[in-house]
């Protein structure tokens, strides 16, 4: 456990920017070569390249994408971890199941997944109680919040999703001060205690992650005597980019390469062009390199107000590819066609993703025959929906040949303000 009595979570984020550059391609030879030597995938797609040549952003951006869009296909020939991890599964921590499925290892490390930066940054200390709002099952995102509340010396309340009376309960209960889940989560948390005439104003700070965070979101949280802080984190690299008290953009972790291309190539883009956001990471269990998120972000000139000196990113702006983050889970193309394969009725099908009052709805419109279209199709359709996804979603059955034929198996139509 770190004590800190500084704006700062350490000496690296008021680096000089040029220092910070020279130090990570420093280490980037040997990442590349450990990742060569230990993972059997990374082997192959790194055939044939010297990690000492790979000394600059240049000699960086020749080497080959590997996509996240990719991870199902490769894990499927080579599980858990389609040969990308440095460990054999029994030298993990744990081992997560993110939809897809995507496996991803968490090594035996204190903050493997570098969260204690993200919530110092957003005002968490020593003596916190948090209330953590994040999943716990199958996926990662609990146990990333946990870690690094732990490794701040913060203690716990593992509340996990749903069951909001009990939430509310919980909260006048044991009185944390502070919030990590889904902004929406935390949203429908103060309503209920609203309704229920209870008292949560013990919660003050709130470190957000796994969906957008609207500014007319973030005023209704503030209202509540809440300070909000949002950041950008995968279950495949952990905390990328993080919010401070500036509240201008996201900035980048210290333990990882950022280059924002053109998507569906691997060519950086100009800075302030919006592109897919490409992370090397250093992390010497998963060393991914030149791993495409799927995610639109675009990197802003100047550094921050606070004082931090790396870069900063807009935070997301979308998806690259037709995968998308509904109520912090992934949803992909592949997963509808697995839940229309088990319906022989359904001969098209498109998912639309939209929001009310700031919550994700899914309804996936189904093209039927006039004679099939049956509540029991339906009701057996979500089930399907819901099994495949992990998540609920209404569906719609139309008339053959009513839907748009533009290529689109996921239309997300939410509007950000």
């Amino acid at each position: 456990m770190q004590q800190h009595h500084s704006v700062f979570y350490d000496d690296l984020e008021t680096l000089d920017p040029h220092v910070r550059e020279l130090t990570l391609f420093a280490s980037l030879p040997r990442q590349i070569h450990h990742a060569q030597q230990n993972s059997a995938s990374f082997a192959k797609i790194l055939a044939g390249i010297n990690g000492a040549d790979i000394i600059n952003r240049q000699a960086l951006a020749q080497l080959p994408i590997t996509r996240k869009s990719n991870l199902i296909a490769l894990q499927e020939k080579n599980p858990p971890f389609g040969g990308l991890a440095a460990l054999f599964p029994r030298q993990m921590r744990r081992i997560f199941s993110s939809p897809g499925p995507i496996y991803e290892p968490e090594a035996r490390r204190i903050d493997f997944w570098r969260m204690a930066r993200a919530l110092y940054a957003a005002g968490f200390r020593t003596g916190d109680i948090v209330h953590n709002c994040l999943s716990y099952h199958f996926t990662p995102g609990g146990w990333m919040f946990d870690d690094g509340a732990q490794a701040l010396g913060c203690a716990v309340f593992p509340a996990g999703t749903g069951q909001t009376e009990q939430q509310v309960r919980s909260i006048t209960d044991i009185r944390p001060n502070a919030y990590t889940g889904t902004p929406s989560f935390l949203k429908i948390i103060l309503e209920k205690a609203r309704e229920l005439n209870t008292d949560v104003s013990c919660l003050r700070k709130a470190l957000v992650s796994g969906e957008a965070l609207p500014n007319s979101l973030r005023r209704e949280i503030n209202n509540a005597g809440i300070d909000i802080y949002q950041c950008y984190a995968t279950a495949d690299l952990g905390m990328i980019a993080y919010e401070s008290s500036a509240k201008e953009g996201l900035i980048l972790d210290e333990a990882l390469i950022l280059e924002i291309v053109r998507a569906g190539t691997g060519e950086p883009v100009a800075t302030g062009e919006i592109g897919e956001v490409v992370i090397t990471s250093l992390c010497p269990e998963y060393p991914l390199i030149r791993f495409a998120t799927g995610d639109l972000s675009a990197v802003l000139a100047e550094a921050s107000p606070c004082g931090r000196t790396n870069v900063r990113i807009k935070g997301w702006l979308g998806r690259a590819d037709q995968t998308t983050k509904i109520k912090g889970m992934f949803v992909h193309p592949e997963q509808i066609d697995a839940v229309i394969k088990r319906h022989p009725a359904v001969s098209y099908a498109r998912l639309v993703v939209d929001r009310d009052n700031f919550n994700d709805i899914m309804t996936l419109y189904c093209e039927v025959k006039d004679n099939a279209q049956t509540p029991e199709l339906t009701s057996a359709l979500e089930n399907s929906v819901q099994v495949v996804c992990k998540l609920k979603g209404k569906v719609q059955l139309v008339k053959c040949q009513t839907l748009a034929r533009d290529g689109k198996v996921i239309d997300d139509i939410r509007k950000y303000d």
